[in-house]
């Protein structure tokens, strides 16, 4: 993990992303010391964002089981759905 100043990112920015980019490691942009920003390798960012659709996928079927628990009620069959919304 490193660190460099958005001054100096600014001066060595083809640097700072390859160094991203072939260690797969962000690079964290700072300004006054704190962290802003992040640099990292455009697959890697990818695969983050698969991941945390995945994830939000998985708690969102948690809530709904956890409702359906709650309120006693039954999963609608997927060949009721689709007849529904005209897909069967």
């Amino acid at each position: 993990m490193t660190e460099i100043s958005l001054s100096d990112a600014r001066s060595r920015l083809a640097d700072v992303v390859d160094g991203a980019r072939i260690r797969h490691d962000p690079v964290y942009l700072t300004r006054r010391g704190r962290r802003v920003a992040a640099v990292i390798d455009a697959e890697d960012l990818e695969r983050l964002l698969e991941a945390a659709e995945h994830l939000a996928d998985l708690v969102a079927a948690d809530e709904a089981r956890e409702e359906m628990a709650r309120t006693g009620s039954e999963p609608i069959p997927w060949d009721q759905v689709k007849a529904d919304l005209g897909l069967a």
